[in-house]
């Protein structure tokens, strides 16, 4: 079976950092492009960050360009979104996902997701 298993949310204060887990297994993880997203209840999903399988090119949204990085481990098929400088409007769930394929900003195009983090930043 296809798991991906987020972890790493939690409260903090504004300015503070947190690093997000993704652990995957039942997949073939270095032929997928992986990928961040976050949703607020209410609000629609947004893509916050991606990476393709090798070539380590990343992109970002423009909220959180410059303080969020995504990484990750082919070793232990796992992915990192490394979170500095949060903000209150950072408080989101967060998703982790893959896409067999090039990186993409669109949820919608992803293969397998995972079952999300919550993520709170207090002012």
């Amino acid at each position: 079976d296809v798991q991906l298993q987020a972890s790493g949310g939690g409260s903090v204060q504004a300015g503070e950092s947190l690093r997000l887990s993704c652990a995957t297994s039942g997949f073939t993880f270095a032929d997928y492009s992986i990928g961040w997203f976050r949703q607020v209840p209410g609000k629609e999903r947004e893509g916050i960050a991606c990476i393709g399988k090798t070539d380590g090119r990343s992109n970002y949204g423009n909220s959180v360009k410059g303080r969020f990085a995504i990484s990750r481990d082919m070793t232990n098929n796992t992915m990192y979104l490394q979170m500095d400088m949060l903000r209150p409007e950072d408080t989101a769930v967060y998703y982790c996902a893959a896409r067999r394929g090039w990186p993409r900003a669109n949820g919608d195009e992803y293969n397998f997701w995972g079952q999300g983090t919550l993520v709170t930043v207090s002012s």
